[in-house]
């Protein structure tokens, strides 16, 4: 059985083309339609099967797995310092602020914005490291 790579870039409406005596006879593929490939999709798999493509792909593979990790840390020790601070800061955990006790103000008002802002600077850095390797594939 031939391996087959179905691909399509986001935001392009795919043609669909039919694919008679792709399938085997007898499967439910045969005679149905899916998208084609087009020509950047073509140029994309080209790169990919090259030993540079490759090695971009690595490369991208390790720099969002690093970016995964290094924001997963950043998170976790910035959530390990609240219990922290509450710990070391004698009378901290005791204080209220507008009535409600400083250990709920801060894990309720003060971990969503640090979730936020991990989130978002993930999401700007895998972005800038996809088009990073975009750019070094020749896919525009």
């Amino acid at each position: 059985m031939t391996r087959v790579r179905v691909t399509a870039p986001r935001g392009v409406s795919p043609r669909i083309i039919p694919l008679s005596g792709i399938a085997p006879h007898g499967s439910a593929l045969h005679g149905s339609a899916l998208p084609a490939a087009h020509s950047s999709a073509d140029a994309r798999d080209a790169a990919q099967e090259s030993d540079a493509g490759q090695v971009f792909i690595r490369s991208l593979i390790r720099s969002q797995l690093r970016l995964g990790l290094v924001v997963a840390g950043g998170f976790l020790l910035i959530l390990l310092a609240f219990p922290l601070m509450l710990g070391l800061v004698p009378g901290l955990a005791h204080s209220t602020i507008a009535g409600l006790p400083f250990d709920w103000v801060l894990l309720g008002a003060g971990i969503y914005p640090v979730i936020g802002l991990s989130a978002w600077l993930y999401v700007r850095t895998a972005a800038r490291n996809e088009a990073r390797y975009r750019d070094l594939a020749g896919d525009k």
